[in-house]
């Protein structure tokens, strides 16, 4: 089984860099910032609100329904509509040092460094992700693991999203791989899983809530740990 493989395509957020909590910490600081805890209450509801508000608007953005513009002002204006704040201006200058913010944080999944520094030594490692540009790099510099990948792949510089299998093709052709040769490694079952399936490569679906489903993929863990079983 270790030989079989030459690449391997790791998801960043949620997958490594540990979106959840660092996006708290940084929706956080700006409720601080701007005073609007006594507007908002609980923080951790208007978190839990902008989650989901994102994750719907993300979708729409993945599809090229919604501009990356539109996004960053949109999710943070509708989640502050929820708690009665309706201001435009003060929902764009969230949305932009979010921006700012977010990537400067560095909390990383349980023993993503030292599953890296493994894998590194013996595979070439990529990134390959539906986020932005910059905000990914940023992430990757700030919290330390940016040098153990060969290549950062993002939807946005390459025109397609995952689950489309032509940022897969895209990503293979670019390092010179085969699908047969190469392991994708992410914690969505529909954009990181059955995208790389349905382009001919193994797959690594990280589940650490364990969310039951009936797809039949090439393996399953829970901690990243378990990569250096498999690898």
């Amino acid at each position: 089984m270790r030989k079989k493989y030459g690449h391997i395509f790791f998801d960043l957020d949620n997958t490594l860099w540990d979106y959840s909590g660092n996006s708290a910490d940084a929706i956080t600081d700006l409720i601080t910032k701007y005073q609007l805890e006594d507007k908002i209450g609980d923080t951790e509801d208007f978190i839990k609100v902008y989650q989901d508000i994102n994750t719907e608007l993300w979708n729409r953005y993945r599809k090229g329904i919604l501009k990356k513009e539109v996004l960053r002002t949109e999710r943070f204006l509708q989640a502050l509509g929820k708690f009665g704040i309706n201001d435009f201006d003060l929902a764009e200058k969230i949305g932009i040092e979010y921006l700012d913010i977010s990537p400067s944080k560095t909390k990383l999944l349980d023993q993503a460094p030292e599953v890296l520094d493994y894998l590194k030594r013996r595979y070439r490692l990529y990134i390959l992700s539906n986020g932005f540009t910059d905000t990914q790099h940023k992430k990757m510099k700030n919290s330390g693991i940016y040098g153990f990948f060969d290549f950062v792949f993002t939807s946005e510089k390459i025109g397609f999203s995952k689950p489309s299998p032509e940022i897969f093709r895209y990503a293979l052709h670019q390092v010179s791989a085969s699908p047969q040769e190469s392991v994708m490694i992410g914690d969505d079952l529909e954009i990181d899983i059955l995208g790389a399936k349905f382009t001919g490569m193994d797959q690594v679906f990280f589940n650490p809530g364990k969310k039951p489903h009936k797809e039949i993929i090439t393996w399953e863990i829970v901690t990243l740990s378990e990569l250096l079983e498999l690898f």
